[in-house]
């Protein structure tokens, strides 16, 4: 059940980061005009991922200092998750698991 449980909360960690990178690549293809600004569903999609991944990057953009019309929040958020929360994840799963008096 342990092993359920910590392998369903990687993968959805996994399927996060491709949340965060299918939102910078949408707002790339917004930002250069590649997509339909007028339609109702390019609207919806963006509006959809705008409020998975602004939650997280918010407090993020706060800290970061301006560096104009670059936003570097997804990669320090793609980098925190991928050498800070993945192997925190891992390390409390292999604690509870292997150790029988927690």
């Amino acid at each position: 059940m342990l092993t359920l449980i910590f392998g369903l909360l990687l993968n959805l960690i996994r399927l996060y980061t491709w949340v965060v990178i299918i939102s910078c690549v949408f707002s790339f293809l917004y930002a250069f005009g590649v997509l339909d600004t007028r339609s109702q569903m390019v609207w919806s999609i963006g509006r959809f991922l705008d409020r998975l991944t602004e939650p997280a990057l918010r407090p993020i953009r706060r800290i970061l200092p301006a560096t104009g019309n670059m936003d570097f929040s997804p990669l320090v958020l793609l980098l925190a998750i991928q050498y800070l929360l993945t192997p925190l994840v891992r390390q409390l799963y292999y604690t509870m698991a292997f150790n029988p008096g927690f």
